[in-house]
Formats: C-alpha cells, sequence, structure tokens
C-alpha cells in the first residue's frame, strides 16, 4: 500500500473535503481524486460518501482512518530522524502567549546564535491548545504553564513563575475578573482560586492579550492573576496594586516539554538552558 496515497486520504478526510485537500497538498484536484480512486481500488471498498458540502467517511474509510494516520505520521517521524541524524536542523517551538511576552524572543536569538543552521518556527496559543500541537505532533517542543498530566509528554526544563493578583492602583476594584482566552492556565487556576481562596462572587471577561487585560485593570474594571514576569516586561509595575500568592496556594510554573516518543536532538541544551 502506497503511503502517499494514505496521506491523502488522511488529509481528504481530515477536511471532509477533496478540494480542500487538494489546495493544502499542492496537487490538482482531479488529481487528489484519481488518488482515492487508486487507494479505493487496493482496498478493494468505497472509503467516502460524496455528499452536497464535501465528502464523509463510509465505514470501510473509517476503519482505514486510524491506521493511516499512524502509518503517516510514523514515516515523517522517519524522515524527520533521518533528515537530523547527526544534527537538529528545523525545530518547531510552541508557546504559551504569556512565555512569548516574557521570555521567549532572548531564547530564540540565543538559539540562533549557538545554532546558526537550524530553521525556527514559533506557534502560540494557550496552553490547552499548545498541548494539543505537542501530542499531535504539530510541534517538536512547548512552553507550557502548569506541569502537564498527560504520560506521553516529558519535561525537559522548569522555569518558576511569581503569581500574583493585581488590582487597580487608587481606583476601588468591582469584583469582576479579567483574564486571558479559554484554555489559558492563569485563567483557570486564577478562577479557582478567587472562588476558593478570596470567597468571592465575580464575574468573568476574556481579553486576546494581556497589555488589554493590565491596561482594564489599570482603568479599574477589574483584577487578574498573572505572572509578575508579564507586568514587569508590559511596564505596569509602577500603575497597579500587586498582592504576591504564596506558592503554597498558587504555583504555576512554565514548563518547557516534548513528547516521550518525539524527543529533539537538543534535548540536553534545553535542559541546560538557563530562563
Amino acid at each position: 500500500m502506497d503511503s502517499n496515497l494514505l496521506k491523502i486520504f488522511v488529509e481528504v478526510t481530515n477536511e471532509k473535503s477533496i478540494s480542500k485537500a487538494a489546495i493544502n497538498l499542492g496537487f490538482a484536484q482531479s488529481n487528489v481524486t484519481s488518488r482515492i480512486k487508486q487507494l479505493e481500488k487496493v482496498i478493494g471498498s468505497y472509503l467516502f460518501h460524496r455528499v452536497p458540502k464535501g465528502v464523509i467517511l463510509t465505514k470501510e474509510g473509517e476503519k482505514l482512518y486510524s491506521y493511516a494516520v499512524e502509518i503517516v505520521k510514523k514515516i515523517e517521524i522517519a524522515n524527520f530522524e533521518m533528515q537530523n541524524i547527526h544534527n537538529q536542523k528545523h525545530l518547531i517551538i510552541g508557546s504559551t502567549e504569556s512565555n512569548a511576552s516574557t521570555r521567549l524572543i532572548p531564547f530564540l536569538l540565543q538559539l540562533n546564535k549557538d545554532f546558526p543552521n537550524m530553521s525556527l518556527e514559533l506557534i502560540t496559543n494557550t496552553t490547552k491548545d499548545t498541548i494539543k500541537n505537542l501530542l499531535e505532533y504539530k510541534v517538536d517542543i512547548a512552553f507550557i504553564s502548569g506541569k502537564p498530566q498527560n504520560d506521553e509528554i516529558i519535561i525537559i526544563n522548569k522555569i518558576e513563575e511569581n503569581i500574583v493578583l493585581v488590582e487597580p492602583k487608587d481606583k476601588k476594584c468591582p469584583n469582576i475578573f479579567l483574564s486571558f482566552k479559554n484554555g489559558c492556565a492563569y485563567n483557570d487556576f486564577g478562577k479557582n482560586y478567587l472562588k476558593e481562596f478570596l470567597s468571592q462572587e465575580y464575574k468573568h471577561l476574556e481579553f486576546g492579550n494581556y497589555e488589554t487585560i493590565l491596561g482594564c485593570v489599570k482603568a479599574g474594571m477589574g483584577k487578574s492573576i498573572l505572572p509578575l514576569s508579564i507586568i514587569e516586561k508590559l511596564n505596569y509595575k509602577n500603575d497597579l496594586n500587586i498582592k504576591k500568592i504564596p506558592k503554597n496556594v498558587l504555583n504555576i510554573p512554565t514548563f518547557l516539554v516534548c513528547r516521550k516518543d518525539y524527543i529533539p536532538r537538543i534535548k540536553k541544551y534545553l535542559e541546560d538552558f538557563k530562563f
């Protein structure tokens, strides 16, 4: 069975559309259609039902899909390992927005200096989505907030964070919790902290970046729970009332992690890196 046919099959399945899959793969739509027909001939069964908005898997297609994903991924890993058999030539980094805001640029600059022939790629998101990207092999390493709970993930490095409660400095603060969008670890931990330790009833507003959150806190719109490093990096330390939360109450380090079956060749370098 041709692995290239399986790759096309997986892409069509994921997109539920032959035309969208063709665009992603850089193929003509007719080429993708003919490859799917070729695979169906090899399997001896139809793999897709044609529907008005695209395609959906047949029962035979559903059975093949899990095997196809595994085969395609293993081939990608094998190609990656052979291309990087002596050196790490490419590194895709996933990161939370909070880590990207504070320490990622110096890290990237140092990587570029120490590995000038290695190409770098960066994807930023919430902790929840960054972990998802790591588990789906979309990133090689990832910076996440809080200790990973998945057995497929191993810790490479740990960065301590000072978590603080921030409120307006000279204004009465309403019981409104301002946080990053859903999936951010500080969002989840913050809500639990306010509920369990401060016993406060509050409204909740989510935002798309940390500078907006801090600006709204300064304006008296509410309170937030964030790493002190973000507040210092964005120059809000003197504009807000900052209360340090003890680590025995709320401790959310940043962890640099990877998959246990997809360890980067520069793992030792990353373990020793001083953030």
